[in-house]
């Protein structure tokens, strides 16, 4: 939950910063708080953790390399335990493959070093937006479960079921997840779920949006049938394999496959 900062109005949301480099922690720590931001910083792995249980924050921003750790090391040890707080990735590390290691990890966007204080500032904002998208309803007017065959999506209590077994996703995997099954059926390409679940393009990379499909794939379809379809040089969709949309009617078949 947001904590009021010291001396200021009510802060709009708690960011963990975990960055051992002196002047870059100082940097986004200033630049944080001016925006409104509580802010807790951590300079190891260790601490990173620790905090991260302690102070609940909305957001981590987290440096990949560490002094005792690797940052996408650190963000699976997270949601591994059950913490799926959003995370920004800090890096001097520039390759393509990096960015999609990192959000394999479990990471929800990547800024590379050098950068601008006000980019990170944007991408913060992106982050925290997107994750709100899926708050809790006012009083009242309690939205309806998604529902597709035997997966169900609540998207004010925020918990994703397959056949009666509770899942865990990261908020973006539950973002995307709310995507597929609010358009069932329909085959979606990669640009419109970029814009979608990510709101924002990721430079023309859709690959962000394969490495997703691909860990949501193996926590949906662990269950029989599989549900996330690809169709070839188009994009995904959420379908029954046998073509069947499990809730009495046919759907669409050309071009779907498995990859």
């Amino acid at each position: 939950m947001p904590r009021p900062a010291s001396g200021s109005a009510p802060a709009r949301s708690t960011i963990l910063v975990v960055e051992d480099d002196p002047s870059i922690r100082t940097l986004l720590t200033s630049a944080l708080g001016a925006a409104g931001h509580h802010v807790v910083a951590a300079v190891t792995g260790q601490e990173a953790m620790f905090k991260a249980g302690d102070s609940r924050p909305d957001l981590i921003v987290m440096d990949v390399m560490l002094p005792d750790a690797d940052g996408f090391d650190l963000t699976r040890q997270l949601r591994a335990q059950g913490l799926y707080t959003p995370v920004l990735f800090l890096t001097a590390r520039t390759e393509v493959e990096d960015r999609i290691i990192g959000l394999s990890s479990g990471g929800d966007d990547y800024v590379t070093k050098p950068f601008h204080v006000q980019e990170v500032l944007l991408r913060i904002r992106a982050i925290l937006r997107r994750t709100g998208s899926f708050a809790p309803a006012a009083a009242g007017r309690a939205r309806p479960p998604l529902r597709y065959g035997d997966l169900v999506l609540d998207t004010d209590a925020h918990t994703v079921h397959r056949a009666g077994r509770p899942l865990k996703l990261s908020p973006t995997e539950f973002r995307l997840l709310a995507c597929l099954m609010a358009r069932a059926d329909r085959v979606l390409d990669k640009g419109e779920i970029l814009q979608e679940v990510w709101k924002y393009d990721f430079a023309g990379d859709t690959r962000i949006v394969d490495t997703y499909i691909k860990n949501l794939r193996r926590k949906i379809d662990a269950t029989p049938p599989a549900l996330i379809q690809t169709v070839r040089g188009v994009g995904y969709c959420l379908r029954k394999s046998d073509d069947s949309t499990g809730n009495g009617g046919p759907g669409p078949s050309t071009g779907t496959t498995r990859p």
